[in-house]
């Protein structure tokens, strides 16, 4: 990982490198870019925003690119040969995500993006450690002036809340490692059991919840919250209509 020179200097060099970013992304929307030939310096006015835009924009986004992978009617947004050799260069990506490792919810199909618009970070259920894993979401909004958004991404039907709850109900450990995932979503487990309804998907939600929380109160993130204008959102997939619910 390394991290974007550009960070290196804030306040005033990252206020002018946003101001020139936001004037030059209207001024190519306002001039039509989308016909604009090969040799164009952005894919698409929606690539041209990388770099300036806040959270919610980034948020509206990618739930808009969810609607589009539910519908069937992905645009597959920046993955062309020429947004890879640009990108090549100098990443500029809006979000975070830390999503479940599940192989059926890829980020980046689920919210319809391409290159250089997220971080992923996937473990087992979203499951978080206090070094590498924390670290690895830390690292993009800490480094990256343009990552002021961060979602954190359960899923319906998810295997890891499953075992977990098969484990700690049968008192029967996880082979190897995988204990360490059960032990980690104890806490998820011990909030969803009291709760009416479905145990999985109240474990799964309340895995989300918790892990959004978490979050928000490492030292780190909560300075960027407070002071730069992080925002962190949890949210739900479902693997039948494909859509994504925001749910903390």
């Amino acid at each position: 990982m390394a991290a974007d020179a550009s960070r290196g200097g804030t306040g005033a060099n990252v206020t002018r490198r946003r101001f020139a970013g936001a004037a030059g992304a209207a001024a190519l929307v306002a001039a039509g870019v989308a016909s604009i030939g090969a040799t164009r310096a952005w894919a698409s006015p929606e690539e041209a925003f990388q770099g300036t835009l806040g959270p919610r924009e980034a948020l509206r986004l990618l739930m808009q690119g969810n609607q589009r992978w539910a519908r069937g009617r992905a645009r597959h947004p920046n993955q062309s040969v020429s947004w890879r050799l640009h990108v090549a260069k100098k990443q500029a990506p809006f979000a975070t995500v830390f999503s479940c490792i599940d192989s059926r919810v890829p980020p980046e199909l689920v919210f319809d993006r391409g290159l250089s618009d997220m971080f992923v970070i996937r473990t087992g259920a979203q499951v978080l450690d206090a070094g590498v894993v924390l670290g690895s979401i830390e690292f993009g909004p800490y480094s990256y002036a343009s990552a002021r958004l961060m979602v954190v991404l359960g899923h319906q039907d998810c295997g890891a809340v499953i075992a977990a709850i098969e484990a700690i109900e049968s008192g029967c450990p996880a082979p190897g490692h995988i204990q360490a995932v059960v032990d980690a979503l104890r806490p998820a487990y011990d909030a969803a059991k009291p709760r009416r309804g479905d145990l999985v998907d109240n474990m799964t939600r309340a895995q989300t919840r918790l892990t959004v929380q978490r979050l928000k109160r490492d030292p780190l993130l909560r300075k960027l919250i407070e002071t730069d204008g992080l925002m962190i959102v949890g949210g739900h997939y479902d693997l039948r209509s494909g859509l994504v619910e925001i749910i903390a």
